[in-house]
């Protein structure tokens, strides 16, 4: 396993049999976000796109949590400081936003291979999004999920309005963001926002199982695969149609696919090399 330089330890990330795990650390906060974290998950991202070693992202949080969200007790205390000249304006703290959030939830949404959220604890607010925004979700059984945004006066940040309406629908995605109810593992399953729950104590191993299976799987056909998905969500049917049919050729010629037509002739699994 190798540790990468985040330049904070605020995030730390290691990358292990093609596998980058991206794990939020700040557990006496419940690795609520800060500045450096979200700057630092932000180039990781960038870094590990377009890393040919890294073939699937993990993002987990440090010491039973996933995420809280935004620090509120840090917001607070800021709230409470005298405005200077050097403040930022609302449209600049607006545009670091923005810049922000396409760095890690849009990154994590549309980047050409599959990320993961292993959620051991809690997940609220922005910290929820962030679980939103990847492709898969495994929850430990003690789990908990709000989005939390409504009862600190909050409109909802990271995606997240946008990645649960697709996936729990709209009327449900109001409830859960008007009202902010705590949610367990077994209702989230229940509702489709994650795909699995395991033990406690069996999230880690499970959620790392799955991800060497995807880093060590297709890597172009996911790429495509996952563009494939994405455009699903947007596009209109004669243009998914029409992307499909691009994809499927362009995969069609991989030195994957030919090994694993191969591997089905001789009965055997087949060892895909990304290309």
């Amino acid at each position: 396993m190798g540790a990468i330089d985040t330049g904070t330890d605020d995030l730390l990330v290691e990358v292990d049999d093609g596998v980058a795990v991206l794990t939020m650390n700040r557990p006496e906060r419940r690795n609520a976000l800060s500045d450096p974290m979200l700057s630092a998950m932000g180039r990781a991202l960038a870094d590990l796109e377009v890393d040919d070693d890294v073939g699937c992202i993990v993002v987990t949080g440090a010491g039973g949590a996933f995420c809280a969200g935004g620090d509120v007790k840090a917001m607070n205390e800021r709230s409470g400081g005298t405005r200077t000249d050097r403040s930022p304006s609302l449209d600049e703290r607006i545009h670091v936003q923005r810049l922000s959030q396409r760095a890690t939830s849009g990154r994590l949404h549309e980047m050409p291979k599959p990320t993961i959220a292993a959620i051991p604890g809690a997940a609220a607010g922005a910290g929820f999004s962030l679980a939103l925004a990847c492709d898969l979700r495994y929850a430990a059984e003690r789990a908990i999920f709000t989005t939390a945004f409504a009862r600190v006066a909050f409109a909802g940040d990271y995606g997240g309005t946008w990645f649960l309406t697709r996936l729990v629908g709209p009327s449900k995605a109001r409830e859960l963001y008007f009202l902010s109810p705590r949610i367990d593992a077994a209702e989230a399953a229940a509702l489709g926002i994650v795909n699995g729950v395991f033990p406690d104590d069996r999230l880690q191993d499970e959620v790392m199982a799955i991800a060497r299976r995807l880093a060590s799987g297709p890597r172009v056909a996911y790429r495509y695969m996952k563009e494939n998905l994405n455009r699903a969500i947007l596009g209109e049917l004669g243009e998914c149609l029409d992307m499909e049919a691009a994809h499927h050729n362009r995969t069609g010629l991989t030195e994957d696919h030919r090994e694993a037509a191969a591997a089905f002739v001789e009965k055997r699994e087949p060892v895909f090399k990304g290309r």
